[in-house]
C-alpha cells in the first residue's frame, strides 16, 4: 500500500514530486534541501545547512511516526566535496549508534544554490 507523507515542519516540494511516500513500511524521503520551513530563508554554512536538512528529514520521520533510528539508507549530495569533513561533524550527530549505509557525492549544482542536499530511506 502507498501512502503519501507530507508534513508542514518540513519545506514544501519545490517541484512535482512528494515530501516522502511510503510503501509496505518502507519510507523514502526526498531530497531535502536546508530550507528552514517557518520562513524559508537558507543558512549560510555547510554545517548550518547539513543540520537544517537533516531537520527536515527528522520532521518527515515523525509525521511517518519512525526516528532517525529507522533510517537504513541516506545519499548525500555536496556542491564542494571540500565540505565533506564539516558535513560528517554535523551528520554524526543525528546518526550515533547504528548508522544507516551512506553514499556522498559532489555535484555541479544544488536547487537554490544550496550546499547540501539529502534524501533518505527508512524502514519499520
Amino acid at each position: 500500500m502507498k501512502q503519501i507523507i507530507a508534513t508542514e515542519n518540513a519545506p514544501k516540494a519545490v517541484g512535482p514530486y512528494s515530501q516522502a511516500v511510503e510503501v509496505n513500511g518502507t519510507l523514502y524521503i526526498s531530497g531535502q534541501i536546508p530550507v528552514v520551513p517557518a520562513d524559508g530563508s537558507v543558512p549560510e554554512s555547510i554545517e548550518a545547512q547539513t543540520r537544517q536538512s537533516l531537520k527536515n528529514i527528522g520532521a518527515i520521520l515523525e509525521k511517518a511516526g519512525m526516528s532517525y533510528g529507522n533510517v537504513v539508507k541516506t545519499t548525500v549530495l555536496l556542491d564542494d566535496i571540500a565540505d565533506f569533513s564539516a558535513m560528517n561533524a554535523v551528520y554524526s550527530e543525528f546518526f550515533t549508534e547504528e548508522k544507516p549505509a551512506r553514499a556522498c557525492y559532489q555535484v555541479a549544482a544544488l536547487p537554490m544554490g544550496v550546499k547540501v542536499e539529502i534524501e533518505a530511506i527508512a524502514v519499520r
